[in-house]
């Protein structure tokens, strides 16, 4: 069985709950950029962009490299694989929960479509 680490999902999901950063994740996705960029391009300050960034990069979703003046971001490219089997994991529950219901509801119809003709 897979084994998830609370603190690690708890970052990754805070992480990923602010609009912003989900943003700055799907930049970096198609490339990396400076932390000036990805101000620029959400139209932010510097300092709150930084601050963005360091979420990410605590939650192990971004990591960045200062060379000279500019400190340029990249996506970690397995950030969120632990996150996608817990997901997965729960989707298959209710997946199955699902299944048995829509099983007891057609069974539900069958009983009541065989009373119906007998009143």
């Amino acid at each position: 069985m897979v084994q998830y680490s609370a603190s690690r999902l708890d970052a990754s999901f805070a992480a990923l709950s602010d609009a912003t950063r989900r943003g700055v994740l799907e930049a970096l996705g198609r490339g990396e950029a400076s932390i000036t960029e990805l101000a620029n391009r959400f139209q932010m300050t510097l300092t709150g962009m930084k601050k963005h960034v360091a979420v990410l990069e605590a939650a192990g979703l971004v990591t960045t490299e200062k060379i000279g003046r500019v400190r340029t971001c990249r996506l970690v490219t397995s950030g969120l694989e632990e996150e996608a089997a817990w997901i997965e994991r729960y989707r298959q529950r209710w997946t199955l929960r699902f299944d048995a219901l829509d099983e007891v509801v057609e069974d539900l119809k069958q009983r009541e479509s065989g009373n119906v003709g007998k009143e």
